[in-house]
């Protein structure tokens, strides 16, 4: 068995942008450029850009990070908010932001539990407020 790669090279997440296009040239230099600032900040792991087979107007755009956290510290810099959000928002409206819980190379495998809250699925903007909010059961 192959030893488990190091958790510095695993994504913690994985932005996950699809994007219709009449001018697929023109997107993917756009999305190119996006990506090669994006590379800058800190917590970038990788990208990868993909054009669907079957509906050659269809692209993904997927970027590893490695936390949440630098993922949206990023997307909050300033020349990201200038020059990246303006590209990214013609993206799909669907969801594009998902934790990683299982990555797997040629040198090994990383599981991870995921990091999101035991009520997630279950609280709702403004229902956890209170005076008094008790922790989730372990």
């Amino acid at each position: 068995m192959l030893p488990a790669p190091d958790p510095g090279s695993a994504p913690g997440l994985v932005a996950l942008l699809r994007f219709r296009s009449r001018d697929v040239p023109a997107l993917t230099a756009q999305l190119r450029a996006s990506v090669a600032l994006l590379a800058t900040k800190v917590g970038f792991v990788n990208a990868h850009m993909a054009r669907a087979i079957d509906e050659p107007d269809l692209i993904v755009l997927q970027l590893g990070w490695d936390t949440v956290g630098s993922y949206r510290r990023a997307l909050s810099a300033y020349d990201i908010k200038v020059q990246v959000v303006p590209v990214i928002s013609q993206a799909l409206d669907e969801p594009t932001a998902f934790e990683v819980l299982h990555f797997r190379d040629v040198h090994g495998v990383v599981d991870a539990p995921g990091a999101l809250a035991a009520d997630a699925s279950t609280v709702s903007l403004g229902s956890a407020s209170a005076q008094i909010v008790p922790p989730a059961p372990s």
